[in-house]
C-alpha cells in the first residue's frame, strides 16, 4: 500500500475538570510512514504520553477524545467500538509503556504475559506452540536463557531484562506500528543502548514504523527518521530529524538543543529555558510558548500560530521564524 500508515487528523484529547473541558492533546496532526520511525519530543508535561494512549484508545476517564481522526490504512481508530478496538491493539499497534518496573504483572510469568495477545488474537494456538512462540519472542529480543526465563516472574529479572520483556509483549504478534513510550528510562547508558539498538535491528528485520516518544534528543538523533516537537498539547515544529537538528526553526527547539552539552563548544553554563509547561487549565493567550520565549513580540500574545512551511518538509508554529529573521 501507497501513502502513510497512521495518520492523525486535528486530534484533541480533554479531561473533565470541575472548570470544564482541558485539552491535554490539542489539534495535533502528524504522519507515520511505513518503515520509518517518527520522534515526539518535548519536555514532561507537552501531552506526548496522552497522544499515544489517544492513539491506542486508552484514555482513562475522565479523558476521552473530543475530535479529530486517528487513521490506520484509512480505517478510523477514533470511531470504532471498544470490542474493535480491542482487535487492534496488540495485532496492529504494539505498546511499550513507560516503566517497566510497573508495567509487568508480578503474579503472572513472564511467558504467561508474551502470549496474553497470542491468546488473544490467535485462540486456535495450542498451549505447545504457544510455549514455542513465547520462548521465540524472548530469544528474539536477546534475552540469554529464554526456556528458563518463559517460566519466571518479573522480580526475578534486571531492569533491562524487564524492558526486553516489554518489547517481546508487544511485538508478540508482528504489529505493523510499535509505540515506545520513553522506552529508555530508568536504564542506564549501556543497556539505553542495547535496547536502542534491539529497537533498529528489529525494525529492519520487520518493517514496522515505530512512534518513539522521549524526552532526550540524544535518543531522537540516534533513533528518528522524522521528529514533531510537542508543547502544550501542540506540534509546534514537524521536520526530518537531520534538519531539526541543522537547523531548527522554533525557539522552544532552539531552547531544547541549547540545553544540550557539546563537546565542541566551550561554555561555562548550558542555555536554559526560564519557566515551565504551563498546566493545560492555564494556558497563556496567543502563543503558549511566548511567556518563555527570548524572541516574542507583541503578536505572539494575540493569536495562537498555525503550523506553516519555513522549508522543504520543514513546518513550525511561530510568527517570527524563520529563526534567523528573529535574530537580526
Amino acid at each position: 500500500m501507497t501513502g502513510p500508515l497512521l495518520q492523525i487528523e486535528d486530534l484533541r484529547t480533554v479531561f473533565r475538570t470541575s472548570g470544564g473541558d482541558v485539552a491535554a492533546v490539542d489539534g495535533v496532526s502528524l504522519d507515520v510512514v511505513r518503515g520509518r520511525t517518527l520522534g515526539i519530543v518535548g519536555e514532561s508535561g507537552c501531552g506526548k504520553s496522552v497522544l499515544s494512549l489517544s492513539i491506542m484508545r486508552l484514555v482513562a476517564h475522565p479523558g476521552r477524545i473530543a475530535s479529530g481522526r486517528v487513521l490506520l490504512e484509512g480505517r478510523d481508530l477514533a470511531g470504532l467500538s471498544n470490542a474493535e478496538m480491542r482487535g487492534v491493539r496488540g495485532k496492529d499497534i504494539g505498546m511499550i509503556f513507560q516503566e517497566p518496573m510497573t508495567s509487568l504483572n508480578p503474579v503472572h510469568t513472564v511467558g504467561f504475559q508474551i502470549t496474553e495477545g497470542i491468546r488473544a488474537h490467535e485462540p486456535h494456538v495450542g498451549k505447545a506452540e504457544l510455549r514455542e512462540r513465547g520462548i521465540a519472542a524472548l530469544a528474539r529480543v536477546r534475552i540469554p536463557s529464554p526456556e528458563r526465563r518463559f517460566d519466571e516472574y518479573p522480580h526475578q529479572l534486571s531492569g533491562g531484562m524487564r524492558q526486553r520483556v516489554m518489547i517481546a509483549m508487544a511485538l508478540a504478534c508482528s504489529p505493523k506500528l510499535l509505540i515506545a513510550d520513553e522506552p529508555t528510562t530508568a536504564l542506564d547508558v549501556t543497556v539505553q543502548a542495547q535496547i536502542l539498538d534491539l529497537l533498529r535491528d528489529l525494525q529492519a528485520e520487520t518493517g514496522m514504523a515505530i512512534i518513539l516518544i522521549t524526552h532526550d534528543l540524544g535518543v531522537i538523533a540516534e533513533m528518528a527518521d522524522d521528529v514533531a516537537v510537542m508543547y502544550a498539547g501542540r506540534v509546534v515544529e514537524r521536520t526530518s530529524a537531520r534538519d531539526l537538528f541543522e537547523d531548527p526553526q522554533h525557539p522552544y527547539t532552539l531552547g531544547l538543543l541549547g540545553s544540550i552539552p557539546r563537546l565542541d563548544e566551550d561554555r561555562e553554563r548550558l542555555l536554559a529555558i526560564t519557566g515551565a509547561v504551563p498546566p493545560p487549565f492555564a494556558l497563556p493567550p496567543g502563543c503558549r510558548f511566548a511567556p518563555r520565549c527570548p524572541f516574542a513580540i507583541e503578536a505572539c500574545r494575540a493569536e495562537i500560530p498555525a503550523l506553516r512551511a519555513i522549508g522543504a518538509g520543514h513546518e513550525a508554529a511561530c510568527l517570527r521564524a524563520p529563526v534567523e529573521e528573529a535574530l537580526a
